[in-house]
């Protein structure tokens, strides 16, 4: 049975992103109950630019009360952090079989590198571009900041394809001693849920079928359909989706609810320093890799993992978002480019 949640837990999504199929499959492994809004597949997000004035442009984004939690790497952490099992909630870092705690650091580790972004644009640059729309071809140029040449992709998938075959050979050796899980954990890990949604994604591309050969990769394949009966079942067995709800509706609710104290995350002055910033100063939060688009706020709290700024929406109230500290860049900021 899924636990009750303390405060409103909403995610912004559209069914097509993997990215927020992996924060769904972590919604169920969790077991938090959660309510979802559809937003576009490509830009303008009023929904999150004009009401919480959020504009980072990835999907999916997590609200929990009124912090708003961007990029799946870090709303795996909090996740864990603010639904504790101790609470009656699953885990994402179970522990090692036979005695002995999660490798937590390596795992977060390998989820945000290795997975999402190794394996990931690997398995994208597979998309059949020449079937999409010219809006989504130039929202897509765009996110990557480069000009997509579908003609171009298609011609260099035979080397992608040899890659994620090497790929494939990694996992295959993981698995090689039989362990059911990546880090031999008791039940699936966020390591197990982040390298899955790209390889399940994958499977559903008429070009890559022939990767998935049961003769050379017999592990890999048994651990992928694992992974996804695993995710099926536990979703099967409580109600997690409370109500999909519209953009309007969820500021309501998220405008109406509390903040986590910041303390919690807290500030580091050591780290403000060296990126040169103050509490409460006007900042950018911005990726480093793509998807560039920058959100403006007063920070809030910073530490090793995350950094929180405080945004505000057209309504006139504010949340706090909060980002990753690595493959993301603070900068300072003139104050009269925050809507504060």
């Amino acid at each position: 049975m899924a636990a009750t949640s303390k405060l409103p837990v909403v995610l912004y999504h559209y069914d097509a992103s993997p990215f927020a199929t992996k924060v769904k499959n972590l919604l169920a492994i969790k077991r938090i109950p959660h309510l979802r809004v559809e937003v576009s597949t490509i830009l303008p997000r009023p929904d999150l630019a004009d009401r919480l004035g959020v504009t980072y442009r990835r999907i999916p984004i997590l609200a929990i009360g009124k912090d708003v939690y961007c990029d799946s790497s870090l709303i795996a952490t909090v996740l864990e952090r603010r639904f504790p099992p101790s609470e009656g909630y699953g885990t994402l870092f179970p522990a090692r079989k036979g005695g002995g705690k999660a490798d937590t650091g390596m795992i977060k580790a390998l989820s945000m590198t290795y997975a999402d972004r190794a394996v990931f644009p690997l398995a994208a640059e597979n998309l059949p571009y020449k079937k999409f729309a010219p809006e989504f071809v130039k929202d897509r140029s765009s996110w990557l900041g480069k000009t997509i040449d579908p003609d171009a992709m298609t011609a260099n998938q035979p080397v992608v394809k040899s890659w994620l075959v090497s790929h494939l050979a990694l996992l295959e050796e993981q698995l090689a001693d039989g362990r059911e899980w990546l880090f031999d954990t008791e039940t699936p890990s966020l390591a197990d849920i982040s390298v899955h949604f790209s390889w399940a994604w994958m499977q559903q591309f008429r070009s890559l079928r022939d990767l998935f050969d049961k003769s050379k990769f017999p592990a890999s394949i048994a651990w992928i359909t694992r992974t996804s009966e695993y995710i099926a079942k536990i979703g099967s067995q409580q109600k997690t989706v409370l109500d999909n709800i519209s953009g309007a509706r969820a500021a309501e609710i998220i405008h109406s609810s509390v903040w986590e104290d910041p303390k919690t995350v807290g500030f580091d002055e050591t780290e403000a320093i060296r990126l040169g910033i103050k509490l409460h100063q006007v900042v950018s939060v911005t990726p480093s890799d793509n998807g560039k688009v920058p959100t403006v706020g007063k920070v809030v709290a910073l530490n090793h993992e995350e950094v929180a700024v405080e945004t505000r929406g057209s309504s006139g109230t504010s949340v706090y978002c909060h980002f990753p500290r690595l493959n993301f860049v603070i900068k300072p900021e003139p104050a009269v480019s925050a809507k504060l």
